[in-house]
């Protein structure tokens, strides 16, 4: 197994590919993929005239410039051929051709592990749940995922680590970029309490870009995705979305009503989400199915007080907040070739009046988890937006 031969791949075709597991499938190695060639990668059917010139023109040495970095900074690094490679991302079409890590990763082989994200600027009552509820997720035996971001996100990974456990913080940006400097102190925990991944490069900088890409890393690794206080235009919907179509579980906890803080959760419930209200509403299925991951006597049916919040950062200097999200999965899209082909079917039977959820499902044919992600996506790219009873309409 040659590692700079992903490392190309990557390099060549981006984050987030959504061909790799087929070429995985078809060629067996990404050293047999370089080694095939052009002639073979065109026969092969798989990608695009663009990614075909892409890969033609990336150079193996680009490859071998980012190792030596990574191994001067002592950034490690695994591949779907690694047998460190997390089990959970090798049943993605969009698997990551290279994880960039710190801290270690065996502990992920036998465990169960949930998400739990939410917003930035959570209440301080949402931090304390995310908090607790992750403290009592680790007691229990599972192991703790999010994104590393402030709010929730860090509320759960201090919760993880505070109940003596590990977690796992799946990163927007390569490591050495300069982000979120406030956050570094809980990074640092994380390393040497679990492991900080990412799929980006060293140094490659966070961008409106990289975190949605990023979040179907959170949601892979995850047997099920918890939300916590996320607004209709939340980028927690689209790791909830993600999770659905990637044949994950979806958990939501129920707020304040009369908020619009809470919409986006209350939409996940509203549409088939499982509403939590402690670690057992969680765990449950899970202790039944993997008894020896997960163990029943030791989950909690109520939510205990895990500790202050005031530590846990929501907001910090304006050039290290979190990269703001107006847009659509791929930024904000005026050319519909950015959005995925579910989204596209979706937006193609809408009209100058309003359509019902159930019409759209009708005409497009897709299942429940497409469809919903596909009504997300274009939720957030500003193209369509929801009424009363799940109408729908053109922007």
């Amino acid at each position: 197994m040659a590692i700079e031969h992903w490392v190309w791949y990557q390099h060549a075709l981006g984050a987030g590919c959504r061909r790799t597991g087929e070429m995985l499938s078809y060629f067996g190695s990404a050293k047999a993929f370089y080694e095939a060639g052009e002639y073979e990668w065109k026969l092969s059917g798989i990608f695009t005239p663009s990614q075909l010139s892409k890969l033609k023109l990336t150079p193996i040495e680009k490859a071998y410039e980012t190792l030596e970095v990574c191994r001067k900074n002592s950034y490690k690094a695994v591949t779907p051929e690694d047998k460190l490679y997390p089990r959970m991302l090798k049943t993605l079409d969009d698997l990551p051709a290279v994880l960039y890590y710190q801290g270690d990763l065996r502990f992920l082989i036998h465990k169960i592990a949930i998400a739990v994200v939410g917003t930035r600027e959570a209440n301080e009552n949402s931090l304390s749940v995310a908090k607790s509820l992750s403290a009592s997720l680790t007691r229990s035996g599972a192991v703790v995922i999010s994104g590393g971001a402030l709010g929730v996100d860090s509320a759960a990974h201090t919760g993880a680590l505070e109940a003596g456990g590990k977690t796992v913080a799946v990163l927007g940006n390569g490591f050495g970029a300069k982000y979120l400097e406030a956050n570094r102190p809980l990074r640092e925990q994380i390393a040497a309490n679990g492991a900080l991944i990412t799929e980006y490069p060293p140094f490659t900088p966070a961008s409106a870009r990289t975190f949605p890409i990023r979040n179907r890393i959170i949601s892979g690794l995850s047997h099920g995705t918890v939300v916590i206080e996320a607004g209709v235009k939340s980028g927690s919907l689209i790791t909830a979305g993600l999770a659905l179509e990637q044949g994950r579980d979806v958990f939501a906890v129920p707020g304040d009503v009369m908020s619009d803080k809470f919409t986006g959760v209350h939409k996940l419930i509203s549409d088939g989400a499982k509403p939590v209200f402690s670690a057992m509403d969680v765990l449950s299925g899970y202790a039944a199915k993997y008894p020896k991951a997960i163990d029943a006597e030791k989950i909690e049916t109520q939510l205990k007080i895990s500790g202050s919040v005031s530590n846990i950062n929501t907001k910090t200097k304006q050039e290290e907040k979190d990269v703001p999200f107006n847009g659509s999965i791929f930024e904000r899209v005026k050319d519909l070739d950015s959005l995925s082909q579910e989204a596209k079917s979706v937006y193609a039977v809408f009209s100058d009046k309003p359509i019902h959820i159930d019409d759209i499902k009708r005409k497009t044919g897709l299942d429940f988890s497409k469809l919903f992600k596909a009504v997300t996506e274009l939720e957030l790219a500003e193209l369509i937006s929801s009424g009363e009873g799940k109408m729908y309409s053109l922007k």
